[in-house]
Parts: structure tokens; sequence; C-alpha cells
């Protein structure tokens, strides 16, 4: 079964990872996952991941009393933002939690578990 991994960042951790010269904290996150990464490809378990670009160049579209309209960037300021997804391809959901898990344990930070509705969705 394929999951979304959803990886949440705080602001301001964003823009110290982002930034022209990323902290050594940051750098240390890029090559664990780097490194995790290879070990699911190996495992036949990983399908894909990309990291998002910053919510300040996002769009929003919505359908409003006037029909649908796009705004940009986001309306409050945000605490934590979704910095990137992983789609990953697991006998179980308790080996996406397990893959998860490993993740927040070295990054400290959250990921959102979503199953992908497909031939073998089970609600």
């Amino acid at each position: 079964m394929k999951y979304l991994l959803l990886s949440y960042t705080p602001a301001a951790a964003w823009d110290a990872a982002t930034a022209e010269t990323p902290s050594e904290d940051a750098l240390a996150a890029f090559a664990f996952y780097q490194t995790y990464e290879k070990e699911l490809r190996a495992s036949g378990e990983f399908v894909t991941s990309e990291g998002l670009g910053h919510p300040v160049v996002s769009t929003t579209v919505r359908k409003g009393t006037d029909g649908v309209v796009a705004t940009d960037g986001p309306f409050a300021e945000l605490k934590e933002v979704l910095a990137s997804f992983a789609v990953i391809d697991v006998a179980s959901h308790e080996r996406a939690v397990e893959i998860a898990g490993r993740i927040v344990e070295v990054l400290g930070e959250p990921i959102e578990i979503r199953p992908i509705m497909g031939d073998d969705f089970a609600a």
C-alpha cells in the first residue's frame, strides 16, 4: 500500500535551512535523509520525494461568492509549514509508521502519514 509522508517544519527552521549557508543541523538532516532514502530505495519501499517551495511563493485557489479566486502567499503567520513530501510503498500501516518514526527521531519534526487511495485502499 502506498502512503504519503507529509513533513512539517517550523517556519524559522525552513528559513535557516534554505539560507545561502545552511546550518550544521540542516546539513546533517539533509545527509541523514539522503542516506535513508537510499536504504528505502534498496528495499523497494521508496517511490518519490520532493522538497516544496517556500510558502510565501504559494498560491491558494478557493471558490468564493464571485467564483474561483487565486491568492498569493499565506494569510497568517505560520508556525509550521509543509516542507516536503515522500511517497512510500510498504506492506502495512505499521511499516509506514516505522519509517516516519525513524525520520522524526532524527529530525525532530512531525510527519503526517496519509494512505494514498488506489485499487488496494481500505478505509
